[in-house]
Protein backbone atom coordinates (compact mmCIF):
# COMPACT_ATOMS: atom_id res chain seq x y z
CA UNK A 1 0.00 0.00 0.00
CA UNK A 2 1.19 3.75 -0.55
CA UNK A 3 0.93 5.85 1.71
CA UNK A 4 0.20 9.29 1.24
CA UNK A 5 1.97 11.92 1.61
CA UNK A 6 0.23 13.72 4.93
CA UNK A 7 -1.83 11.11 5.80
CA UNK A 8 -1.00 9.13 9.12
CA UNK A 9 -2.46 6.13 9.83
CA UNK A 10 -3.23 4.68 13.59
CA UNK A 11 -6.12 2.50 15.24
CA UNK A 12 -9.20 2.95 14.02
CA UNK A 13 -11.32 4.90 16.94
CA UNK A 14 -14.63 3.03 16.15
CA UNK A 15 -16.28 6.42 14.98
CA UNK A 16 -16.51 8.03 11.81
CA UNK A 17 -15.43 11.91 11.55
CA UNK A 18 -18.22 14.27 11.06
CA UNK A 19 -17.68 15.41 7.47
CA UNK A 20 -17.97 11.30 7.05
CA UNK A 21 -21.30 11.15 9.06
CA UNK A 22 -22.63 13.94 7.22
CA UNK A 23 -21.90 13.09 3.85
CA UNK A 24 -23.52 10.25 4.16
CA UNK A 25 -26.56 11.58 5.73
CA UNK A 26 -26.78 14.04 3.03
CA UNK A 27 -26.59 11.08 0.52
CA UNK A 28 -28.99 8.86 1.88
CA UNK A 29 -31.12 11.99 2.22
CA UNK A 30 -30.49 13.06 -1.54
CA UNK A 31 -31.57 9.44 -2.69
CA UNK A 32 -34.42 9.42 -0.59
CA UNK A 33 -35.61 12.28 -2.15
CA UNK A 34 -34.99 11.61 -5.94
CA UNK A 35 -37.61 8.63 -5.14
CA UNK A 36 -40.20 10.18 -3.30
CA UNK A 37 -42.99 9.18 -5.29
CA UNK A 38 -44.57 13.32 -4.98
CA UNK A 39 -41.73 15.58 -5.29
CA UNK A 40 -39.03 13.08 -6.69
CA UNK A 41 -37.05 13.19 -9.89
CA UNK A 42 -39.29 10.98 -12.76
CA UNK A 43 -36.77 9.26 -14.33
CA UNK A 44 -35.30 8.24 -10.49
CA UNK A 45 -38.75 6.85 -9.02
CA UNK A 46 -39.39 5.15 -12.12
CA UNK A 47 -36.49 3.07 -11.85
CA UNK A 48 -36.15 -0.52 -10.83
CA UNK A 49 -33.29 -3.08 -9.35
CA UNK A 50 -33.26 -4.29 -13.04
CA UNK A 51 -32.81 -0.83 -14.75
CA UNK A 52 -29.99 0.65 -12.84
CA UNK A 53 -28.06 -2.87 -12.66
CA UNK A 54 -26.24 -1.72 -16.20
CA UNK A 55 -25.61 0.98 -14.44
CA UNK A 56 -24.08 -0.43 -11.08
CA UNK A 57 -21.55 -2.49 -13.93
CA UNK A 58 -20.33 0.32 -16.09
CA UNK A 59 -19.83 2.58 -12.57
CA UNK A 60 -17.70 -0.12 -11.72
CA UNK A 61 -15.70 -0.65 -15.22
CA UNK A 62 -15.12 3.33 -14.83
CA UNK A 63 -13.54 3.10 -11.23
CA UNK A 64 -11.47 0.16 -12.91
CA UNK A 65 -10.90 2.78 -15.93
CA UNK A 66 -9.42 5.22 -13.42
CA UNK A 67 -6.93 3.24 -11.30
CA UNK A 68 -5.38 1.70 -14.50
CA UNK A 69 -5.02 5.68 -16.02
CA UNK A 70 -3.96 5.98 -12.13
CA UNK A 71 -6.33 8.96 -12.97
CA UNK A 72 -6.72 10.11 -8.56
CA UNK A 73 -9.24 12.93 -9.23
CA UNK A 74 -11.19 10.89 -11.34
CA UNK A 75 -10.85 7.58 -8.90
CA UNK A 76 -12.69 9.94 -6.66
CA UNK A 77 -15.60 10.86 -8.49
CA UNK A 78 -15.98 7.46 -9.64
CA UNK A 79 -16.34 5.83 -6.54
CA UNK A 80 -19.04 8.14 -5.25
CA UNK A 81 -20.16 7.10 -8.53
CA UNK A 82 -20.44 3.57 -7.56
CA UNK A 83 -21.32 4.61 -4.13
CA UNK A 84 -24.26 6.07 -5.38
CA UNK A 85 -25.33 3.29 -6.99
CA UNK A 86 -25.59 1.73 -4.00
CA UNK A 87 -26.99 4.06 -2.12
CA UNK A 88 -29.99 3.39 -4.82
CA UNK A 89 -30.92 -0.26 -4.59
CA UNK A 90 -30.32 0.07 -0.89
CA UNK A 91 -33.17 2.78 -1.35
CA UNK A 92 -35.23 0.70 -3.58
CA UNK A 93 -34.76 -2.26 -1.32
CA UNK A 94 -36.10 -0.14 1.83
CA UNK A 95 -38.97 0.71 0.08
CA UNK A 96 -39.72 -2.56 -0.10
CA UNK A 97 -39.37 -3.82 3.26
CA UNK A 98 -36.54 -5.61 2.13
CA UNK A 99 -33.41 -4.24 3.77
CA UNK A 100 -31.71 -0.83 3.84
CA UNK A 101 -28.40 0.79 3.60
CA UNK A 102 -26.87 -0.05 6.85
CA UNK A 103 -27.84 -3.45 6.69
CA UNK A 104 -25.84 -3.29 3.79
CA UNK A 105 -22.91 -1.93 6.09
CA UNK A 106 -23.67 -3.95 8.66
CA UNK A 107 -23.53 -7.22 5.96
CA UNK A 108 -20.30 -6.72 4.90
CA UNK A 109 -18.57 -5.83 8.10
CA UNK A 110 -19.75 -8.85 9.74
CA UNK A 111 -18.52 -11.09 6.29
CA UNK A 112 -14.83 -8.93 6.33
CA UNK A 113 -14.89 -10.19 10.45
CA UNK A 114 -15.63 -13.80 9.63
CA UNK A 115 -13.12 -13.99 6.97
CA UNK A 116 -10.46 -12.24 8.78
CA UNK A 117 -10.09 -14.42 12.07
CA UNK A 118 -6.38 -13.74 11.95
CA UNK A 119 -7.00 -10.11 12.19
CA UNK A 120 -10.30 -10.07 14.35
CA UNK A 121 -10.26 -13.22 16.37
CA UNK A 122 -6.05 -13.50 16.77
CA UNK A 123 -6.67 -16.89 14.43
CA UNK A 124 -3.04 -18.25 14.11
CA UNK A 125 -1.06 -19.52 10.93
CA UNK A 126 -2.15 -17.09 8.11
CA UNK A 127 0.53 -15.01 7.98
CA UNK A 128 1.05 -14.31 4.43
CA UNK A 129 -1.17 -13.15 1.58
CA UNK A 130 -1.17 -16.73 -0.10
CA UNK A 131 -2.02 -18.25 3.37
CA UNK A 132 -4.79 -15.70 3.78
CA UNK A 133 -6.16 -16.64 -0.02
CA UNK A 134 -6.41 -19.77 0.96
CA UNK A 135 -8.22 -19.43 4.17
CA UNK A 136 -11.00 -16.75 2.57
CA UNK A 137 -11.49 -19.33 -0.55
CA UNK A 138 -12.01 -22.47 2.72
CA UNK A 139 -14.41 -19.70 4.43
CA UNK A 140 -16.26 -19.40 1.28
CA UNK A 141 -16.84 -23.10 0.43
CA UNK A 142 -18.04 -23.60 3.95
CA UNK A 143 -21.03 -20.87 3.78
CA UNK A 144 -21.60 -22.22 0.38
CA UNK A 145 -22.09 -25.58 1.51
CA UNK A 146 -24.31 -24.51 4.06
CA UNK A 147 -26.21 -22.94 1.29
CA UNK A 148 -26.48 -26.38 -0.44
CA UNK A 149 -25.51 -24.86 -3.67
CA UNK A 150 -24.16 -26.51 -6.52
CA UNK A 151 -19.95 -25.27 -6.96
CA UNK A 152 -20.32 -23.26 -9.53
CA UNK A 153 -24.18 -22.11 -8.79
CA UNK A 154 -22.83 -18.66 -6.99
CA UNK A 155 -20.89 -17.29 -9.75
CA UNK A 156 -22.63 -14.32 -10.69
CA UNK A 157 -23.94 -15.01 -14.37
CA UNK A 158 -23.80 -11.12 -14.64
CA UNK A 159 -20.16 -10.67 -14.57
CA UNK A 160 -18.38 -10.35 -18.10
CA UNK A 161 -18.15 -13.18 -20.08
CA UNK A 162 -14.18 -13.79 -19.96
CA UNK A 163 -14.10 -12.77 -16.23
CA UNK A 164 -16.78 -15.41 -15.36
CA UNK A 165 -14.94 -18.07 -17.66
CA UNK A 166 -11.96 -17.57 -15.41
CA UNK A 167 -13.67 -17.89 -12.18
CA UNK A 168 -15.69 -20.98 -13.12
CA UNK A 169 -12.74 -22.39 -14.38
CA UNK A 170 -10.35 -21.81 -11.08
CA UNK A 171 -13.56 -23.35 -9.26
CA UNK A 172 -13.75 -26.69 -11.17
CA UNK A 173 -10.09 -27.17 -10.70
CA UNK A 174 -10.39 -26.71 -6.55
CA UNK A 175 -12.07 -29.94 -7.00
CA UNK A 176 -9.11 -31.65 -9.53
CA UNK A 177 -11.44 -30.84 -12.53
CA UNK A 178 -8.54 -28.98 -14.39
CA UNK A 179 -5.94 -29.56 -17.37
CA UNK A 180 -2.49 -30.75 -15.76
CA UNK A 181 -0.16 -28.28 -17.83
CA UNK A 182 -0.57 -25.23 -19.46
CA UNK A 183 0.88 -27.54 -23.08
CA UNK A 184 -2.35 -29.35 -23.13
CA UNK A 185 -4.60 -25.71 -22.39
CA UNK A 186 -2.56 -24.60 -25.88
CA UNK A 187 -3.27 -28.22 -27.61
CA UNK A 188 -6.80 -27.45 -26.69
CA UNK A 189 -7.10 -23.96 -28.60
CA UNK A 190 -5.34 -25.27 -31.35
CA UNK A 191 -8.47 -28.88 -31.55
CA UNK A 192 -11.20 -25.62 -31.06
CA UNK A 193 -9.63 -23.29 -33.63
CA UNK A 194 -9.73 -26.54 -36.26
CA UNK A 195 -12.86 -27.14 -35.32
CA UNK A 196 -14.09 -23.41 -36.30
CA UNK A 197 -12.36 -23.57 -39.74
CA UNK A 198 -14.27 -27.31 -40.09
CA UNK A 199 -17.53 -25.29 -39.22
CA UNK A 200 -17.00 -22.68 -41.73
CA UNK A 201 -15.57 -24.48 -44.56
CA UNK A 202 -18.74 -27.11 -43.82
CA UNK A 203 -21.35 -24.01 -43.82
CA UNK A 204 -22.19 -23.95 -40.57
CA UNK A 205 -24.97 -21.81 -39.36
CA UNK A 206 -24.25 -18.85 -37.11
CA UNK A 207 -25.03 -20.84 -33.96
CA UNK A 208 -22.64 -23.40 -34.70
CA UNK A 209 -20.10 -21.39 -35.38
CA UNK A 210 -20.84 -18.78 -32.04
CA UNK A 211 -20.34 -22.74 -30.31
CA UNK A 212 -17.19 -23.20 -31.57
CA UNK A 213 -15.69 -19.89 -30.60
CA UNK A 214 -17.31 -20.16 -27.57
CA UNK A 215 -15.38 -22.66 -27.08
CA UNK A 216 -12.23 -21.81 -28.16
CA UNK A 217 -12.28 -18.35 -26.00
CA UNK A 218 -13.08 -20.66 -23.18
CA UNK A 219 -9.61 -22.21 -24.12
CA UNK A 220 -7.88 -19.15 -24.33
CA UNK A 221 -9.09 -17.79 -20.56
CA UNK A 222 -7.98 -21.34 -19.33
CA UNK A 223 -4.38 -21.03 -20.88
CA UNK A 224 -4.43 -17.94 -19.42
CA UNK A 225 -5.34 -19.00 -15.91
CA UNK A 226 -2.55 -21.74 -16.15
CA UNK A 227 0.21 -19.17 -17.01
CA UNK A 228 -1.03 -17.08 -14.34
CA UNK A 229 -1.95 -14.27 -16.21
CA UNK A 230 -5.06 -12.46 -15.61
CA UNK A 231 -6.97 -12.82 -19.01
CA UNK A 232 -9.38 -9.72 -18.54
CA UNK A 233 -6.37 -7.41 -18.25
CA UNK A 234 -4.39 -9.18 -20.69
CA UNK A 235 -7.46 -8.13 -22.95
CA UNK A 236 -7.44 -4.51 -21.83
CA UNK A 237 -4.17 -4.04 -22.45
CA UNK A 238 -4.35 -5.23 -25.64
CA UNK A 239 -7.67 -2.81 -26.44
CA UNK A 240 -5.01 0.16 -25.60
CA UNK A 241 -2.25 -1.06 -27.28
CA UNK A 242 -4.80 -1.61 -30.62
CA UNK A 243 -6.15 2.26 -29.71
CA UNK A 244 -2.46 3.61 -29.84
CA UNK A 245 -1.41 2.04 -32.75
CA UNK A 246 -4.60 3.05 -34.94
CA UNK A 247 -4.18 6.56 -33.80
CA UNK A 248 -0.41 6.84 -34.80
CA UNK A 249 -2.12 5.59 -38.00
CA UNK A 250 -5.00 8.27 -38.10
CA UNK A 251 -1.70 11.10 -36.94
CA UNK A 252 0.18 9.85 -39.64
CA UNK A 253 -2.03 10.25 -42.52
CA UNK A 254 -3.54 13.80 -41.08
CA UNK A 255 0.16 14.90 -41.89
CA UNK A 256 -0.80 14.30 -45.07
CA UNK A 257 -3.45 15.80 -44.89
CA UNK A 258 -5.65 12.38 -46.12
CA UNK A 259 -7.91 10.45 -44.08
CA UNK A 260 -8.52 6.55 -43.09
CA UNK A 261 -11.14 6.24 -46.09
CA UNK A 262 -8.22 7.58 -48.33
CA UNK A 263 -5.58 4.88 -47.24
CA UNK A 264 -5.78 1.39 -48.70
CA UNK A 265 -5.19 -1.56 -46.79
CA UNK A 266 -1.55 -2.05 -47.55
CA UNK A 267 -1.04 1.53 -46.85
CA UNK A 268 -2.69 1.46 -43.21
CA UNK A 269 -0.86 -2.04 -42.73
CA UNK A 270 2.52 -0.37 -43.24
CA UNK A 271 1.79 2.41 -40.84
CA UNK A 272 0.30 -0.06 -38.41
CA UNK A 273 4.33 -2.46 -38.59
CA UNK A 274 5.88 1.31 -38.22
CA UNK A 275 3.64 2.05 -35.13
CA UNK A 276 4.79 -1.19 -33.58
CA UNK A 277 8.26 -0.33 -34.14
CA UNK A 278 8.31 2.23 -32.24
CA UNK A 279 7.49 -0.03 -29.45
Amino acid sequence: MTILPGKRFGPFNGAMTENTKRAITELLAIMRRLRDPKSGCPWDREQTFGTIAPYTIEEAYEVAGAIEDEDWPALKEELGDLLFQVVFHAQMADERGLFDFGDVAGAIAGKMRRRHPHVFAAAQGIDTASAQTIAWEEHKSRERAAKQHGLLDDVPAALPALLRALKLQQRAARVGFDWDSATRVVEKIAEEAAEIAEARDGGAAPEKLEDEIGDLLFAVANLARHMGVDPEAALRSTNAKFMRRFRQIESALAKQDRTLSDASLAEMEDLWQAAKAKE
